[in-house]
């Protein structure tokens, strides 16, 4: 663990890349490699996603969008929460759109919402269409009008044993602060004021007993997006916010928060390497992390959500430990902060890479403190014995050394994984861009060119 002054962990470069022939970085793509550009999205014509049906989602093995035992209504929940669970969650519904889009349908937009009242169709309307930024530029607006519904981007099939996934981002409104206040348009961190805004019925643990809707915990102080994350199974789609907690292995995302346990999360300053306090900063931050496959983090809930090892120019931290001068800092080290009011004239790109080592992270762009500036960092899939979780995509990459199993607690029983990462398991990259959250988050961003490019040597 490396303290705020100790030699910078990113690469930080003082001006735009400029990628050989046009395309990716040599980084990564192996000894002597290119990246060849061999998928793009640039939103140049119409989308129609808004337009197709919605789907009742009937839940349980059998449902299009089941991924496992931490699922919508998975096994999880019902054990730890018995019968009370099951009751509260037959008083939604859950309706869904699964769209393939791009050149041969390359991409797939998941689109969920939440019908709480079942009366047959979803409360609110989120999307994905193509909107004409200033200027006339087209790009992908996702909106997202209320906090019980999700909208995600997600590659239709797998991607390859070695890539570079990028995306630029040219608008955003998920939260943080504008002006120096949470409070401007109408909203408070991007949410509208309506009340009874909570994360009914899936929290890390468990149904609450003795709790309404309108009783659980709310979730306006909570906003965020995810720009760029990897995530173990094919068909990422919204779904209630503790599961994807077990499924990703980097991130790329912001969170914005002003809840009193970040009180002492830190926000790194690229240019002079130095920490200061997040609440000191503007809540626009980017969290870089890679996610650790042998620890978790007991505060959810025994262990559904993965520990986090960060690497920044402020130095390296793993997010179970105190970090900076004395130690004073805790919990997240975010990598820099957007400035939102510089789009869409200004963009981000956000990428990340898998080679034969392990991932990249990097993000380029007019950082506060720093002006136009990339910063990349490196994880090996298995770095002084940390492990990025599920990094393997084939059975053949993994040994099953960091197999464990986890017990989960709560009020009216214990669930147990009794094999989080067994010999044999095998796991693929699939990248999500948006919220698949569907009881928290809200708001409207808009994301261009997404590509996705391999080594020279693998089209050969």
């Amino acid at each position: 663990m490396a303290a705020a002054g100790a030699t910078a962990a990113a690469t930080v470069v003082p001006a735009a890349v400029v990628w050989p022939d046009g395309g990716a970085s040599e980084a990564g793509a192996g000894a002597g490699g290119r990246w060849v550009l061999v998928k793009h999205e640039g939103f140049d014509r119409p989308l129609k996603v808004d337009g197709s049906p919605w789907r009742l989602d009937p839940q349980g093995p059998g449902s299009p969008w089941h991924v496992d035992a931490f699922d919508d209504d998975g096994d999880a929940w019902k054990k730890i929460s018995g019968p009370l669970f099951a009751r509260q969650l037959a008083t939604l519904n859950v309706f869904r759109k699964r769209v393939a889009f791009g050149r041969d349908g390359w991409l797939t937009a998941e689109v969920a919402a939440v019908d709480k009242d079942r009366d047959g169709r979803p409360d609110s309307r989120p999307g994905l269409s193509t909107a004409s930024l200033p200027g006339g530029q087209k790009a992908a607006r996702i909106s997202e009008p209320s906090w019980d519904a999700g909208v995600l981007i997600r590659p239709t099939r797998p991607l390859p044993p070695r890539y570079r996934v990028e995306m630029t981002l040219r608008g955003i409104d998920f939260g943080g602060k504008r002006g120096g206040t949470f409070d401007y348009g109408g909203k408070h961190n991007g949410y509208t004021r309506e009340p009874c805004k909570t994360r009914y019925p899936w929290t890390f643990q468990g149904a609450l007993p003795g709790k309404s809707r309108c009783d659980y915990p709310d979730v306006t102080r909570e906003n965020g997006f995810y720009y760029l994350t990897i995530l173990d199974y094919a068909t990422p789609a919204p779904h209630g916010n503790p599961g994807i907690h077990y499924r990703r292995k980097v991130i790329m995302d912001g969170y914005y928060s002003d809840d009193e346990r970040w009180k002492s999360a830190g926000t790194c300053n690229p240019k002079t390497g130095e920490i200061y306090r997040t609440f000191d900063g503007t809540f626009n931050g980017i969290n870089a992390l890679f996610v650790r496959g042998d620890t978790f983090r007991e505060a959810s809930n025994n262990n559904i959500s993965n520990e986090y090892y960060i690497k920044t120019a402020c130095g390296n931290v793993s997010m179970d430990r105190p970090y900076g001068p004395g130690g004073k800092f805790r919990q997240h080290l975010t990598s820099a902060e957007l400035r939102p009011e510089l789009l869409p004239k200004a963009s981000y790109t956000f990428a990340i890479e898998r080679d034969r080592s392990g991932y990249t992270l990097e993000m380029s762009g007019p950082f506060l403190n720093t002006g136009q500036t990339t910063l990349r960092v490196h994880h090996d899939f298995v770095e002084d014995g940390r492990p990025i979780w599920h990094y393997n995509q084939t059975p053949g990459e993994y040994d099953g050394r960091f197999d464990r199993a986890l017990k989960h607690t709560g009020p009216a029983g214990t669930f147990t994984t009794e094999h989080t990462w067994p010999k044999g398991s095998a796991y693929p990259d699939s990248f999500i861009i948006g919220d698949p959250h569907l009881n928290y988050y809200e708001g409207s961003a808009h994301v261009d060119d997404i590509r996705l490019y391999v080594p020279a040597a693998d089209t050969r």
